[in-house]
């Protein structure tokens, strides 16, 4: 790997403290993953963060987190805290891309009826 693709990391930890306002939690409702799709509701508004104001010029097309997060060269839990505030100022939308699980009862029935061949 090349010193470019570390760039985060040699500004030290200091910078992600920053850009993070210290902190570690993600604040989103819904657990944000690697693959959840992000897209931007509208361009950046005067005064967001530039980091924030990356992301949301980013997200003009679905993308996912990771994908956020190696553009920007940030990781993922800064990507996270990040996604979340915006998420709180409704300026972008995520959607999961893992379906919901089923009904327990469903797959204890389809496991019975599996049994039984």
């Amino acid at each position: 790997m090349s010193d470019e693709d570390h760039a985060w990391y040699e500004a030290g930890p200091e910078r992600l403290y920053v850009i993070t306002g210290g902190r570690t939690g993600e604040t989103a409702k819904e657990p944000l993953d690697l693959v959840t799709l992000v897209i931007a509701r509208a361009g950046p508004p005067h005064g967001l963060p530039p980091e924030q104001s990356a992301i949301l010029r980013l997200c003009t097309a679905p993308i996912s987190i990771a994908e956020v997060a190696a553009y920007l060269k940030l990781p993922f839990s800064v990507v996270s805290v990040l996604l979340g505030d915006l998420l709180a100022r409704e300026l972008i939308v995520t959607r999961s891309t893992v379906p919901p699980v089923a009904d327990m009862s469903l797959i204890e029935e389809i496991i019975h009826g599996l049994e039984q061949l």
